[in-house]
């Protein structure tokens, strides 16, 4: 019978939370940085319409 310590790939648990925790921190920054180019892009949005005199 296995231990329930153990993941079930047989990696050690140091290695699997280190794993998660490095996925995790990967995802978080392409989600701020895709938020800040979204607010990069809607803050000079309104420049750009100014140039052309349109508003």
């Amino acid at each position: 019978m296995s231990d329930e310590s153990e993941p079930a790939s047989g990696a050690k648990p140091d290695e699997s939370s280190k794993n998660k925790k490095r996925l995790t921190t990967g995802v978080a920054v392409g989600i701020g940085s895709a938020a800040i180019v979204a607010a990069l892009l809607y803050a000079n949005r309104s420049k750009k319409t100014d140039k052309d005199g349109s508003r």
